[in-house]
């Protein structure tokens, strides 16, 4: 398979470099202050947000770091076609399960959710790059699943954070029907969709609901971080998702972590889950600071401890935004599932543009 439009030239040296020099000095930013305000929830601060049970804030990581990031375009793996579903194929796999609650990967952290009759997009990112550097920075390798061009009609978007690689632009901006569709958010994206044209739009701080058409929306912790700007570290709150009907109940992870604490009371408190969607990749940046993702180790005690019956893998095999091998994180991910009694068909590493039905209780 070719790149993602890989015909596309590069040759921007002196670009690179001026590039370089601003994502340095975001990296050299300070910190969030952690000064809690009292009276509201432990994870609000003074001008901001922090991950609670309070975190090691991480440092700047420097300069090689951000280098790397910059020049992730120019590093892409070659895809086995194992890996995907030819686009024709995707829409048709979609179509044949119309009415059915069903799961499809976009790819990344971006799916397809069906459920109660609604149709739910994850942390939409469907375009080349997950960048604001246009040619330069996170790039993907395998088109969508599914394009923006050809998606079905959305009736609500699901957001965890606002990282370019979970929250895009121009898809939000090019999404149909914006009037029509319900936006759940963490407090301070509000904004972001409200100056794009939509108007319901709900911000669910950590452990808030919502009911909209028999679907109930919770927030829930995640330990991450937040920034798309030189100044707006951790301005807009990170967060799971709980995503459930009267048959099905799904785990939404987001960006996240591993806490010894939050996962354990995400599962006492709201579970247990018919399928957790989980992030297994881009583990390899804790190399530059504390880490801000889960190995697919970590993954895997994330399914235990939300008492989630089913594990889809996601946050991988996507873009170039880590130093692991791309094909890496489902090996470790499968083989830590059977370390701990999970078999394979309640362990899901799906091709990209694959759907499958999800786990429900009406068909038990």
């Amino acid at each position: 398979m070719k790149n993602f439009q890989s015909d596309r030239k590069l040759a921007f040296a002196s670009k690179a470099g001026v590039i370089f020099v601003i994502m340095l000095i975001i990296g050299c930013s300070p910190s969030t202050s952690e000064i809690w305000v009292e009276g509201k929830p432990k994870h609000h601060t003074q001008n901001g947000f922090r991950n609670y049970p309070v975190i090691p804030d991480p440092p700047p990581v420097g300069a090689a770091f951000y280098f790397r990031r910059v020049t992730d375009s120019f590093f892409l793996p070659d895809v086995a076609d194992d890996h995907y579903l030819p686009e024709k194929d995707s829409i048709r796999e979609f179509q044949q399960l119309n009415g059915q609650d069903s799961i499809t990967w976009l790819g990344h952290a971006t799916f397809l959710i069906r459920i109660n009759g609604k149709t739910v997009l994850t942390d939409p990112f469907l375009t080349e790059y997950a960048s604001p550097l246009w040619i330069f920075g996170s790039r993907r390798y395998v088109q969508p699943g599914i394009s923006l061009d050809n998606l079905p009609p959305i009736d609500m978007v699901v957001v965890s954070h606002n990282h370019f690689d979970h929250l895009d632009a121009e898809t939000i901006e090019s999404l149909q029907g914006k009037e029509n569709i319900y936006v759940f958010v963490p407090p301070g994206l509000k904004p972001f969709f409200k100056d794009r044209g939509y108007t319901n739009i709900e911000e669910l701080d950590w452990n808030e609901s919502f009911s909209y058409e028999g679907i109930e929306l919770k927030a829930l912790p995640a330990v991450h971080y937040s920034g798309r700007e030189l100044n707006d570290k951790n301005k807009t709150l990170w967060c799971s998702w709980s995503i459930s009907s009267q048959f099905e109940k799904v785990y939404f992870s987001g960006d996240t972590s591993y806490s010894p604490t939050i996962f354990k009371t995400i599962g006492k408190e709201n579970g247990p889950y018919d399928l957790a969607i989980v992030s297994i990749g881009a583990y390899k940046t804790r190399k530059y600071g504390p880490a801000s993702h889960l190995t697919p180790e970590d993954a895997v005690k994330v399914v235990i401890e939300t008492k989630s019956s089913v594990a889809v893998a996601m946050h991988w095999g996507t873009i170039e935004i880590s130093d692991e091998s791309p094909w890496e994180p489902p090996v470790r991910f499968n083989k830590a599932a059977n370390d701990n009694g999970i078999s394979s068909e309640q362990t899901w590493v799906m091709k990209i543009g694959e759907t499958r039905l999800l786990p429900s209780k009406k068909r038990k």
